[in-house]
């Protein structure tokens, strides 16, 4: 058997997994430090689309439509937005989506940070990644625990998210292990079993993610994924 940090390391190995969390740590993703599309990010993918084809469409239909063209201008705007606007319906499709989208956006600005980029940091700083369901926007009906989780590495935080991807992951990983006591049975314990191994690693639980992400995603999704700017 090895050791945790010999597993990771060799996983890790060829993956540009510090660039990957950097580029959530700085915002230096396609959807930039705007909190209007990031919050537009995560919402959709609560329906579970895939991130080339279905996230990114809808997400820049959002943009071009209420974005670029200053309708609307804060986190309050699209809180006061119904979520069967019709061209709300054009952009982002699903009701899922647009009541998460619209239910946040509540959220968001009625916390007292005097921007609502802050606003959206100040929530994911504080927010419990081991009690999503309590959280006033991880208890809106579609949140789980790995859209909570995207959210707030969306905002820049430093997290690991709960989806098939890391789970099949952290099993492969468990599997060389001895007496690790990994497991992915629910969202929650994947999260622990990331933390874990973060600390007693020289990786953070966002990079692990990132690691997971590169080695469990074929090269030309990859590429797809990289070229979204």
């Amino acid at each position: 058997m090895h050791s945790a940090q010999a597993v990771l390391d060799r996983r890790a190995d060829g993956t540009p997994f510090e660039e990957l969390a950097r580029a959530f740590r700085e915002y230096d993703r396609w959807t930039g430090d705007d909190p209007r599309l990031l919050v537009a990010e995560a919402a959709v993918a609560t329906t579970g689309r895939r991130f080339v084809d279905g996230i990114v469409p809808a997400v820049s239909r959002f943009r071009d439509a209420f974005v670029r063209t200053g309708r609307l201008a804060t986190l309050s705007d699209l809180a006061a937005l119904e979520p069967d606007h019709q061209d709300l319906v054009d952009a982002v499709g699903t009701g899922r989506a647009r009541h998460v989208l619209c239910a946040t956006a509540t959220v968001l600005s009625e916390r007292p940070e005097a921007d609502d980029l802050e606003a959206l940091r100040g929530w994911a700083a504080e927010a419990d990644q081991y009690a999503h369901d309590e959280d006033p926007i991880g208890s809106i009906a579609g949140v789980g625990p790995s859209s909570f989780q995207y959210l707030r590495q969306l905002a820049g935080i430093d997290a690991a998210r709960p989806d098939p991807t890391l789970a099949r992951f952290v099993d492969a990983v468990d599997a060389e292990l001895e007496s690790a006591a990994l497991s992915t049975a629910t969202g929650r314990r994947t999260i622990v079993s990331c933390e874990w191994l973060s600390l007693v690693s020289t990786y953070t639980p966002l990079e692990i993610d990132r690691i997971a992400w590169w080695v469990r995603t074929d090269e030309e999704e990859r590429r797809a994924v990289l070229d979204v700017r």
